[in-house]
């Protein structure tokens, strides 16, 4: 009996030290912070090319390498990682394979084609909606960009940005209607179109963003009234060039205006639950856009130069 008694008590103090064992080393790991909450990476499916992340999951503050293949005859127009509505900014390590930081926070990987053939989608047309009453330019005032002809979609709203000092040329006689727009120029176009306001908060939280630049205050602003935040807690990425969804959405969270969320419009490339989907419904019904065709609206083509100032004239 003692012989049986004694192997149970063996096997009761191997069991108690490596529950032990077990608690210290899970005490361990969570304080060191092996494992850390992980968010979700999703690759969204794009025509003419594919492109993969180096991982499904990832903690906070992980390098996730983004690896795009366009079909053959094309090539990468725009690469888009948004994290709750915002824009992360992504760096080019090599020939088709980009590199960004991971938020805290589930972020989607948007990639688009364009065929070699073809321009860049920045130059792509938005056809004038039905107009609502709008400022027209001065009549006495002349057009002094070369790059502007008369009839054009922005034409108008090109002098008018300019005369209202919202923005100005790129030189003294081309304005660039086609060249992409940053992060920096759209919030300071809003900002100069607001009255240009003195933002109330005094601590810059972006180390990106330097006093005396001339997106300071427009950033602080717009960052201030929820129009956008950074691109992390202490950047904004100020040079990351925007897509169209971004600028409506900045447009429509900038307005204080809601929409109904039984309204719609007629534009199929709208991903439902989208954190534009509001914002463009908001545009489609204002005549802020009427898409770049009666059924698209492309939420992840780059915005620019003569888009965003048709936005903020109408």
């Amino acid at each position: 009996m003692n012989r049986y008694l004694k192997k149970a008590m063996s096997i009761l103090f191997v069991l108690t030290l490596l529950t032990s064992i077990s608690a210290s080393a899970s005490a361990t790991a969570a304080k060191s912070g092996k494992w850390s909450t992980t968010y979700a990476i999703t690759v969204e499916k794009a025509e003419h090319g594919t492109a993969s992340a180096s991982s499904t999951r990832a903690s906070m503050g992980v390098s996730i390498t983004v690896r795009v293949s366009p079909a053959e005859g094309y090539i990468l127009d725009a690469l888009t990682v948004m994290a709750d509505g915002s824009a992360i900014e992504t760096t080019e390590q090599a020939e088709n394979e980009y590199l960004f930081r991971m938020p805290g926070s589930n972020v989607t990987v948007t990639p688009a084609f364009r065929s070699l053939t073809e321009s860049a989608p920045t130059t792509t047309p938005e056809p004038a909606p039905t107009p609502a009453p709008a400022p027209a330019p001065a009549p006495a005032q002349t057009n002094p960009f070369t790059d502007v002809p008369a009839g054009k979609y922005y034409t108008e709203a090109v002098l008018w940005a300019v005369a209202s000092g919202v923005t100005k040329g790129t030189t003294d006689t081309t304005f660039s209607p086609g060249k992409a727009c940053t992060r920096a120029q759209t919030v300071t176009f809003l900002w100069r179109a607001a009255g240009s306001p003195a933002p109330k908060i005094a601590m810059n939280p972006f180390t990106d963003v330097q006093a005396g630049s001339y997106f300071y205050n427009a950033v602080l602003w717009a960052v201030e009234n929820g129009v956008t935040r950074g691109t992390t807690n202490t950047t904004f990425s100020p040079s990351a060039t925007v897509s169209r969804a971004q600028v409506v959405t900045f447009l429509y969270r900038a307005s204080g205006k809601t929409v109904s969320r039984t309204s719609g419009t007629t534009f199929t490339d709208l991903r439902a639950g989208a954190y534009y989907q509001d914002a463009v419904t908001w545009a489609a019904i204002n005549g802020v856009t009427s898409g770049t065709t009666n059924k698209t609206f492309s939420p992840d083509q780059v915005c620019t130069r003569g888009q965003i100032v048709t936005f903020l004239y109408r």
